[in-house]
């Protein structure tokens, strides 16, 4: 049931920022069980939850930043519990792992993994901790679907209810989602001279089309359409033979409303049912086909069309505080000690302090945590 968020790219490029962070002491701020939180960590978390506002909310993310910078050392800590948890659990996240991995790879077009390393290193992230990164979130992820989203029950008259409630949120004009298989009929500029690369030199004018490379695209953008129309799957015709930027997905290009494609071809691909194709259209860039994946009507969709839309909408309603509801125990469970100056926004009033008590091996030994059986070794 949790909705799993594909903005791999995105977080690729945002640990890349956040993790090549060397300019950070790592004094200890916290101590979750047997794991620390570092000055660094607590930097790092920053940039990326800063980021993460920006690419979200672009403007006024910093409004939202005001909000949500209190929490940072929260959510390290959360995610440090998680982790525990998953390895008490033996969750190992490894078939996750390679599969987040490869759906990375994918997205951005590399052929190996070795590709996907390889920018890596060019953005100055280590591969390791790249991975690392992601595993831990894997953990974390599967730790609270398997302990809190599957306690998470959704009735019948809940699913009915927040239909009946919600309408003018769900009311939507008319859209369709497409696809797309274009056959350029650009020339294939040759690579820049040195005289190009020059600081303050002006871009090179667009050259002009090739009239036989117009009619051979003519052509084969025809027989892609007969092969089509043939049987031929869309989304593999589109992966082998598309030129277009989103032929590695099967030319998926998304959804677009009414008003917001040119007008001829809001009125070739409208007039379509979904699985429909279009003829083949001229543009500026060449040919092109478009299916129409979806075609919604303007209006509140039915009920049976959007139910699963509904039933994720309530369990995230239903997750987030029953998630902090379980973190909260977790807390009172665990060993955690904050430096002085560093607050935990998610601690519990029923959480144990850390007891100092005299030693022979002197005046600031802690004693045994009141929950667990072990010796925690204070750094402060």
């Amino acid at each position: 049931m949790v909705k799993k968020t594909s903005l791999f790219i995105l977080a690729f490029l945002l640990l890349a920022a956040v993790l090549h962070a060397d300019n950070i002491v790592d004094e200890i701020v916290a101590r979750v069980d047997n794991s620390i939180i570092t000055r660094g960590d607590l930097e790092r978390g920053k940039q990326s939850t800063q980021q993460e506002l920006k690419d979200r909310y672009q403007s006024g993310w910093e409004a939202k930043w005001n909000e949500h910078q209190k929490d940072v050392l929260r959510d390290l800590i959360d995610e440090q519990l998680l982790l525990g948890k998953g390895k008490e659990l033996g969750i190992t996240a490894e078939t996750e792992l390679v599969k987040r991995l490869n759906e990375l790879r994918q997205q951005m077009n590399l052929e190996t993994m070795e590709d996907l390393e390889k920018a890596a290193q060019q953005q100055g992230v280590s591969f390791v901790d790249f991975k690392d990164r992601i595993k831990n979130q894997i953990i974390a992820q599967q730790v609270v679907s398997r302990e809190v989203g599957s306690r998470v029950r959704i009735s019948n008259e809940e699913i009915q209810k927040w239909y009946q409630d919600h309408q003018k949120d769900i009311s939507s004009p008319e859209a369709v989602k497409l696809s797309e298989i274009l056959v350029s009929t650009q020339p294939i500029k040759p690579p820049p001279s040195d005289k190009d690369n020059k600081e303050g030199s002006q871009p090179s004018a667009q050259l002009p089309e090739d009239p036989n490379r117009v009619a051979e695209a003519k052509v084969k953008a025809q027989q892609l359409l007969e092969e089509i129309r043939k049987g031929a799957k869309f989304d593999e015709v589109a992966k082998k033979s598309s030129d277009g930027p989103t032929a590695a997905q099967g030319g998926e290009i998304g959804a677009f409303r009414r008003g917001e494609m040119a007008k001829e071809l809001e009125d070739k691909t409208f007039s379509l049912k979904p699985g429909e194709v279009t003829d083949v259209i001229r543009t500026k860039q060449g040919f092109i086909i478009f299916k129409v994946v979806d075609h919604q009507q303007a209006g509140v969709p039915p009920l049976k069309q959007i139910e699963d839309r509904i039933r994720e909408a309530i369990y995230a309603e239903k997750l987030e505080p029953a998630a902090r509801a379980y973190l909260t125990k977790l807390r009172e469970e665990a060993y955690i000690d904050i430096k002085s100056g560093y607050v935990d926004t998610g601690a519990s009033p029923n959480q144990s302090k850390p007891i100092i008590v005299a030693s022979a091996d002197g005046p600031s030994s802690p004693a045994k945590h009141a929950n667990k059986k072990k010796k925690h070794f204070l750094l402060f």
